[in-house]
């Protein structure tokens, strides 16, 4: 499928990568959005939150949307896609992973960039209210890479699934994490750092026998976190073993559906290995589109509609 050409040409600020990923994660104004919470159970005993955006008039079409790395679906990205989709015949599935709904999950295990189960647990639970003729599937970040690992290892998908964005999306979660670990990134590793070791602290009073504070004390950088929890608890043998099995590039070529992708070419979280250029090319199914600006989830516009929320409305409902 030949690359997309984009048109995105932000004003002067913007165009700074840094400037526009810190303004859309801290500084963009909160957006006022009706959520409705609904908690559901998983086959394994735990359970996670879904907000729930009805549409502005009747609809048999749903969005499931997949926030990033310590996000939530209160997270001004989240909300700003929502509320676009909402008011043009979508209802809004916001999924809060394992753990990131304001409250601690249950098992040991919370998630990762490619715990497909749960995703796949929210799809069979909202396809069981038999309510929906259309499901679509909206990511950022480490959901974007969650959500294309979905569609890429599945044998088959259930009718309903459409089409899916993913925005902001690390393709190569090694080539990612080395990125967010020079020098540059360094504010945003310590932010996410410091968040997954308060979990980590939360998590160990629940679960004393798997966790301890000799290991939290070992977790320094966004890899140790990876080696000493996330691949301990989901069956890896390391963080690198992680990151290649879970890494979505793998799993494009075996996409059945229509699937936007959005990265920023001055995304200081993507390297050269989170540009699948060559498996866009390809195929018939992948749309990729690299503006020269955006940052990480930085693509403003205007503080109430992101191009890159724009850009997902149109892919979802083509005029």
């Amino acid at each position: 499928m030949p690359l997309i050409k984009s048109d995105y040409k932000p004003s002067y600020f913007f165009r700074n990568g840094h400037f526009s990923t810190m303004y859309s994660a801290k500084i963009r104004p909160n957006i006022s959005l009706f959520q409705q919470r609904e908690r559901i159970q998983l086959p394994d005993g735990d359970f996670l939150d879904l907000d729930w955006t009805p549409s502005k008039n009747p609809t048999n079409k749903v969005a499931i949307v997949l926030h990033g790395l310590e996000g939530n679906a209160q997270r001004t990205y989240i909300k700003g896609v929502s509320k676009l989709l909402s008011e043009n015949n979508w209802d809004i599935a916001a999924m809060n992973f394992r753990g990131c709904s304001g409250e601690d999950n249950l098992s040991y295990q919370s998630y990762h960039s490619g715990k497909t189960d749960d995703l796949e647990s929210v799809i069979s639970h909202i396809l069981e209210k038999d309510l929906y003729a259309e499901l679509v599937l909206v990511g950022f970040s480490l959901g974007a890479n969650l959500l294309l690992k979905y569609l890429g290892e599945q044998e088959t998908l259930p009718p309903e699934i459409k089409k899916a964005v993913a925005i902001s999306v690390p393709t190569s979660l090694r080539g990612s994490l080395e990125c967010l670990m020079q020098p540059n990134n360094w504010l945003y590793s310590k932010i996410f750092l410091y968040n997954l070791r308060k979990k980590y602290k939360l998590k160990m009073k629940r679960h004393p026998n798997k966790m301890n504070v000799s290991d939290l004390n070992k977790i320094k950088t966004l890899k140790d976190f990876d080696d000493v929890y996330t691949s301990k608890a989901h069956g890896f043998k390391d963080a690198y073993d992680y990151y290649e099995k879970n890494s979505s590039n793998q799993f494009l070529p075996k996409i059945k559906i229509p699937v936007l992708i959005i990265n920023a070419k001055n995304d200081s979280f993507l390297n050269k290995d989170c540009y699948p250029f060559e498996a866009s090319e390809k195929s018939k199914n992948l749309f990729l589109e690299t503006p020269l600006y955006g940052g990480h989830v930085g693509f403003h516009q205007s503080n109430q509609n992101y191009y890159s929320e724009i850009r997902t409305l149109d892919f979802l409902n083509p005029s």
